[in-house]
């Protein structure tokens, strides 16, 4: 029979110590520690709690632990003197039926690698879904890693050690993250569709209205009409929308709720377009999460005291024309009209690809009547919120699977250029020059400490270019570029002045001149008090620590502001948080949580009604 926490949380210590056994290979000591802190509010606080013992122990405790375990399809497995937990888990992956090839390569990988770091390789083979990585996934992952500095490859192994003890622990509680794996699968089906040259590479690259966009689509239509949305369109310009209505005004708790007015709207989603060659979860998390909320409501024949409406962003990364947050700019009226003029990089106008789209015919005038009409009235909606993948190693390196998010941070990107005078570089004595990239070089460094200074501004020189240069020439010219982030626009002109005034002093100082070109400037989100207290309350309703932090990337959330309240919700990201690449992952468990939060945001909002709640 399948443990329960109850049984966890009233057995004596001893007792306790033995029901969850073989978690940490050879490593009682870790859920020795952990059950002290016992009751246990539920199995996800139990994890993070396990986790936590690891990581405030001593490095070399962590040292011992990463040890304890067998190496890949190493002596172990082929004397058979494994535990049954790992026995299981290198099965499932097909490591005990390499290939010789295989086999010899992993054995070459585990010497090379043990070489370098002084511990086994240690990696989750059952994988982020639970059901096994591919022996092809388990050697690229090794190859990859064995790059990795060792401070962060020690980080890595403890982080695939707390996978491996979470799966352990599913198994012993009986435990299957239903709708996470739902979730997990539609994204996977989602990443299918990948446009020519990308696809057949294995790439994921969806962009404005290309064949894959639209494929795309079409799919989550199809999705959200399976859930038991009661309409579901696409609109003027490619957004998927579906609503899930309220109960009926007329009803006792649909009055109360609205005090007697219609009932209004949750506004939720994210987008479904990614960069080149990105990952499968940025944005995507955030249109399947409430899409799994809307269809157990459905299920259990459920209406809330408002509607929820789902919208899938058909262009928030603006690769295909340079228009960041298209499909949110429509529902806050804020759609550029020349956006329909800019051409990409065949010469096919915005205009264009719409029409070819089927989105209206040939009428300019039409079009932008049509994108007009898609303005909300935040006079009829409760709010925004937006799950997503945190894009960042914050969660990641906290063992923390949710987060909120505290504010999306403003921003101010320029192109800039520095000049002084090419030389030569044989003679031309180092207090006599006017070299441009040294005083470029000189200003990233600035930037580092400067942004350090607030903890949590970010700074980055991205491009750093001396144009025609050569070995053997001081460089006369260098550009650059800058991207300034912070949670609060005061924050980000603070930084924005200093970091101008210091380019200033140091181009006097050495006689070079400078020029700046604003690109781009976003003005700070910081998340609504009601809803991000909301979210709080949802995350600790399942028993998790509260974290909270900026985020630094941009979101559909961002533009949403401008029309009404919003609040995010970020899930942990695998792989050190890696996003905006394929590496991009996160975990059925995680995703199981961000269900879990969603429905209880659902449940509190619907709690002035004194709805009963829902237990998804």
């Amino acid at each position: 029979m399948p443990l329960t926490l109850d049984q966890l949380n009233t057995a004596t210590q001893q007792e306790a110590l033995h029901l969850p056994d073989g978690l940490y290979e050879h490593s009682p000591w870790i859920t020795e520690a952990a059950l002290r802190q016992r009751p246990f509010q539920s199995l996800a606080q139990f994890k993070v709690l396990l986790t936590q013992v690891v990581s405030t122990a001593p490095r070399e405790a962590q040292l011992s632990l990463i040890r304890a375990h067998p190496e890949l399809a190493g002596k172990a497995m082929v004397s058979q003197s494994l535990t049954a937990e790992s026995t299981n888990e290198q099965a499932k992956a097909g490591l005990t039926n390499c290939s010789p090839a295989e086999f010899a390569k992993l054995q070459q990988l585990n010497a090379d690698y043990n070489a370098k770091f002084g511990w086994p390789f240690i990696l989750a083979v059952r994988g982020p879904r639970g059901t096994g990585l591919s022996r092809a996934e388990i050697i690229a992952t090794f190859e990859r890693r064995l790059r990795h500095h060792p401070d962060l490859e020690l980080q890595e192994c403890l982080r695939n050690i707390h996978r491996i003890a979470e799966i352990r622990l599913n198994d012993k509680f009986g435990i299957t993250p239903t709708l996470g794996n739902a979730v997990w699968d539609w994204q996977e089906q989602l990443a299918e569709f990948s446009e020519p040259g990308y696809k057949e590479n294995g790439q994921l690259t969806v962009t404005y209205l290309t064949d894959a966009h639209r494929a795309c689509a079409e799919r989550i239509r199809g999705w959200m009409l399976e859930s038991g949305f009661d309409t579901v369109a696409i609109d003027a310009v490619g957004n998927v929308v579906g609503r899930y209505e309220a109960l009926d005004k007329n009803s006792s708790i649909s009055a109360l709720f609205n005090k007697g007015q219609s009932p209004k709207t949750l506004l939720a989603g994210s987008h479904y377009d990614t960069v080149r060659n990105g990952g499968k979860y940025d944005g995507r998390l955030g249109i399947v999460v409430p899409m799994a909320c809307v269809r157990e409501l459905h299920r259990a024949g459920r209406r809330l005291p408002f509607a929820i409406e789902l919208v899938a962003f058909a262009e928030e990364e603006g690769q295909r024309f340079k228009a960041t947050f298209l499909g949110s700019s429509a529902l806050t009226g804020s759609f550029d009209p020349t956006w329909l003029d800019q051409l990409d990089i065949d010469g096919v106008s915005m205009l264009a690809t719409m029409q070819q789209a089927g989105l209206y015919g040939a009428d300019k005038n039409a079009a932008l009547q049509a994108i007009a009409s898609l303005k909300r009235d935040p006079a009829q909606y409760l709010g925004f919120v937006e799950v997503h993948i945190e894009q960042g190693p914050v969660l990641n390196a906290l063992n923390l699977p949710l987060g909120i998010v505290t504010a999306i941070n403003a921003s101010v990107r320029y192109l800039a250029e520095v000049t002084g005078v090419a030389s030569h570089a044989g003679t031309t004595p180092m207090d006599q020059r006017f070299d441009a990239a040294c005083a470029v070089a000189e200003l990233a460094l600035y930037l580092e400490q400067r942004a350090a200074q607030d903890g949590n501004s970010v700074a980055t020189m991205g491009q750093l270019n001396v144009p025609n240069g050569s070995i053997n020439v001081v460089p006369g010219r260098c550009t650059f570029s800058l991207d300034l982030r912070a949670p609060s626009d005061r924050q980000r002109d603070a930084l924005n002045a200093d970091v101008r005034a210091t380019l200033a002093q140091i181009c006097q100082r050495r006689g070079l001149q400078f020029s700046l070109q604003e690109t781009m400037r976003a003005s700070a989100a910081p998340s609504d008090a009601v809803w991000q207290q909301r979210w709080e309350s949802a995350v600790a309703a399942l028993g998790l620590p509260v974290h909270h932090l900026p985020s630094g990337a941009g979101h559909d959330a961002m533009k949403v502001h401008e029309l009404m309240p919003q609040a995010m919700l970020f899930v942990r990201g695998q792989n050190a948080g890696i996003s905006h690449n394929p590496l991009e992952s996160t975990t059925s468990d995680d995703m199981q949580l961000a269900v879990e939060a969603f429905s209880k945001l659902l449940e509190l909002v619907a709690g002035e009604a004194n709805l009963a709640p829902m237990n998804f």
